[in-house]
């Protein structure tokens, strides 16, 4: 602190003295408050944008992240699935148990469709015993597939079933009975006469392999199906000559 006394009459201090109080000098300084920011902030000569501090940014907000399909392995009861297929057919009996009978889930029929397997949520099997037939039929999520997009797996269904080779050659889209189908016929892995059928109708996806194509067959036309598409007419002799000569200048 200053001293209020005359200059003659200070007293004269060491050099001791003067440093004690340069210390205590500089302890006053620091223990002095410090002005408020705002107070700072409300002069005329802190209005500089230099003086203001920048504005906190906001953070960008994050795009919901759409959850991908993944495998399902449990297999609720599907009654109306399960009701789909017959439980006798041309003389042979088909089992249809139901789901708490057998172990299989979607999401292990899923390989047999790789993407599209992933949007399968139910399954039910079924099987004769003699002549030997399996069947396994998804229910799948929307967007539903027709029968030629299954296409792309044709060999890992294939596969699935027993088909020793990944190939899709031996695969043949047909019509049957009006309706449109992979089919498959047997190769060295398989027992004589086996056929592959794979086909999609709506919500639903089949895969059948039997030994029997009479029973194959019978039990295709007996699911639901894809109705081939309307076949164009050729156009007749007369038709066709009459087109050409209103063509002839």
């Amino acid at each position: 602190m200053s001293s209020h006394l005359p200059a003659a009459a200070r007293p004269r201090h060491t050099r001791k003295t003067l440093l004690t109080a340069l210390l205590v000098a500089g302890a006053a300084a620091c223990s002095s408050p410090t002005p408020s920011p705002t107070l700072l902030s409300s002069g005329p000569a802190f209005a500089s944008s230099s003086s203001v501090g920048s504005p906190t940014p906001q953070p960008t907000p994050l795009t919901p992240v759409t959850p991908l399909p993944t495998p399902d392995y449990t297999n609720p009861p599907d009654p109306e699935l399960m009701a789909l297929i017959p439980t006798r057919l041309n003389g042979a009996t088909i089992e249809v148990p139901p789901p708490s009978e057998f172990a299989y889930t979607p999401g292990d029929f899923a390989p047999a469709y790789g993407e599209l397997g992933l949007r399968f949520r139910a399954l039910q099997v079924a099987y004769v015993v003699d002549p030997r037939l399996s069947l396994y039929a998804a229910r799948v999520d929307p967007p539903f597939p027709t029968t030629r997009e299954l296409e792309p797996y044709l060999a890992t269904a294939g596969q699935y079933v027993g088909i020793a080779g990944l190939h899709r050659e031996p695969w043949r889209y047909r019509s049957i009975a009006g309706r449109v189908t992979w089919v498959r016929p047997e190769d060295n892995a398989t027992v004589a006469g086996t056929m592959i059928y794979t086909w999609a109708a709506d919500e639903y996806v089949f895969l059948l392999i039997g030994v029997d194509d009479r029973l194959n067959r019978a039990l295709f036309e007996a699911l639901p199906g894809e109705n081939a598409p309307a076949a164009t007419p050729r156009p007749s002799a007369s038709a066709k000559a009459s087109a050409e000569s209103s063509a002839t200048p």
